[in-house]
Formats: C-alpha cells, structure tokens, sequence
C-alpha cells in the first residue's frame, strides 16, 4: 500500500491545523473538509453560495494537487450551518457536476463550523487502475 499526504500545492490554502489536505491510497483519494479560506488561510464571509464556491475551489485545487481530476470525485460530504441554503447550493453542484457524472453525495447540518464557516465540502476520488 502507498500512501501520499497532500499538504501543498497550487490554489491550495495554508492550513493553520496539523492536517493533511488531501491523502492519497493507492489509487483513492480522501480530501479533508475544505472552507471558504483564502491560500493565506483567511476565512473569506459571504453568502451561502460565496463560501460554497470558494470551498469547492480548495477542493478541487486538493484534488488536483494529488494527481485526480474532477471527473475522478466518486463522493461529496457537505455539512450547511443552515439546511435553508441547500437550493443555493445545489444549483452550483450541478454546474460542478454535468448529469450523468454527479457524485454520491451527502448533505447535513452543523452546530457549527470552524471560522464560524456557513459550508465545509469533503470527499473522494478514484482513479481507475489498469
């Protein structure tokens, strides 16, 4: 078994936690909970819809960073602060991902989430072995 720790990479913010961005194993990509930070690891306010897109950002800059494309995302886990902006984000979901290539996906809600965040986006991505 390999296992790559993805902690940098181009678009990707600095964390401020000793975490991981992104693991890779083998051919499975496990992308850490993702928020609306700029690569300076400044928390970015807005709306539902502005946080998801700038979330979304450093997930897709984490998958890229460990080798995966978009198309290799399998499963996305995204928890709301308020279940009211899902419609908003859905929309944005489906421009992410085209019909016949959406992820499984769950969705939830919080108590609460770091920077006092209004969405977190994590996942998965494989990539097909030969």
């Amino acid at each position: 078994m390999t296992r790559q720790f993805i902690s940098e990479g181009e678009g990707l913010p600095r964390w401020t936690s000793p975490i991981s961005h992104a693991v890779v194993v083998n051919n499975i990509c496990y992308i850490s909970g993702q928020l609306a930070v700029n690569e300076a690891g400044q928390y970015m306010p807005g709306t539902a819809r502005e946080e998801a897109e700038r979330s979304f950002a450093n997930f897709f800059a984490a998958v890229a960073a460990a080798g995966f494309a978009r198309s290799d995302v399998v499963f996305v886990d995204i928890a709301f602060i308020d279940l009211a902006d899902v419609t908003e984000v859905n929309a944005l979901f489906g421009e992410y991902f085209p019909a016949g290539q959406r992820p499984a996906r769950t969705i939830y809600q919080a108590a609460a989430l770091p920077f006092g965040g209004k969405v977190k986006i994590m996942g998965v991505a494989i990539k097909e072995t030969a």
